[in-house]
C-alpha cells in the first residue's frame, strides 16, 4: 500500500510565526569571505551583492526574543533587523557568537508576538525521514521547502565537530540560519551551508544538529567563550 504524504499545509503554517527573516547592514570596509563558508559556492558576483545588506533566516527559541541563526549571517553587522511572517520588524543586537560552528544567538525586545520553536533530537533522525527547511533564500522571505534527511553525522573535513545533517530539502544563500523541521514541528537542525558548483541548490544541504546548539545555548546566552573544537562551517 502506498503511504499518504504528510500534511505539510497545517506543519507550514504552524511554524511559520517561529521564522524570521533577517537582514544586516553590514561594515563594507571588512571583507565577507565568512558569507562564502555559509554557502561556499556563492560566486564573487553574487557575494557582492551581498555586501551591504546581509540576508539569512533564524528562528526564536524563547519568549524573551532570543533567535538562533549562523554566524555568518550577523558577522559584522552594524545594525539587525528581524522581521515576522506578520511584517512586524524589530532590531536586534547580537547577544553571543561561535565563529568555529557558525552559530549565533541574537535578541529582540520581548514581544508577545514572539512564539518560539520546540526543540527536538538529532540524534533521533533518521536516514529518510521527512524534514522541512524555511528560510530566506535569496530574499524571498518565509519560503517553505520540503526534503529528507540524506545522511547523518556527515563529515566535510572541517573540524573536529564536523558533523552534518545532510538533507535534499532545497535551501539556497539566504536560507542560512533558518530551521530544519521534523514532522513532529520541533527544529533538529539549523540550515547552515551547501554542495554545489553554481551559488544554487543541487539538492545537498547541511544543517548544524540541533542537539549541539542546545548545548551552546547557554554559552552564548552568558556570552562566554566557547570550548568547542573547530568545525568553520
Amino acid at each position: 500500500a502506498i503511504s499518504e504524504l504528510p500534511d505539510f499545509v497545517i506543519l507550514a503554517q504552524r511554524i511559520a510565526p517561529s521564522v524570521v527573516n533577517i537582514s544586516t547592514t553590514l561594515n563594507p570596509a571588512l571583507p565577507r569571505s565568512s558569507l562564502r563558508q555559509g554557502f561556499p559556492s556563492l560566486d564573487e558576483k553574487g557575494a557582492e551583492a551581498f555586501q551591504h545588506r546581509g540576508l539569512g533566516a533564524g528562528f526564536v527559541i524563547d519568549h524573551d526574543g532570543h533567535i538562533v541563526t549562523n554566524n555568518h549571517v550577523v558577522e559584522d553587522a552594524v545594525a539587525i533587523t528581524v522581521k515576522l511572517s506578520d511584517g512586524t520588524e524589530f532590531q536586534a543586537k547580537v547577544i553571543g557568537r561561535d565563529p568555529r560552528i557558525d552559530l549565533a544567538l541574537i535578541k529582540v525586545t520581548k514581544n508577545e508576538k514572539m512564539v518560539p520553536l520546540v526543540l527536538g533530537e538529532s540524534d533521533k533522525l533518521q536516514v529518510g525521514e521527512w524534514v522541512i527547511a524555511i528560510g530566506n533564500p535569496f530574499g524571498l522571505r518565509n519560503s517553505v521547502s520540503v526534503g529528507i534527511v540524506s545522511a547523518k553525522r556527515r563529515q566535510l573535513g572541517l573540524g573536529v565537530f564536523d558533523d552534518f545533517i545532510q538533507t535534499d530539502a532545497p535551501v539556497n544563500p539566504g536560507s542560512s540560519g533558518g530551521p530544519l523541521i521534523d514532522l513532529s514541528g520541533r527544529v533538529v537542525g539549523v540550515t547552515t551551508a551547501i554542495a554545489s558548483d553554481t551559488g544554487a541548490n543541487t539538492g545537498i544541504g547541511f544543517a548544524i544538529p540541533i542537539d549541539l546548539v542546545k548545548r551552546m545555548v547557554p554559552t552564548l546566552k552568558e556570552k562566554r567563550a566557547s570550548r568547542t573544537g573547530w568545525l568553520g562551517a
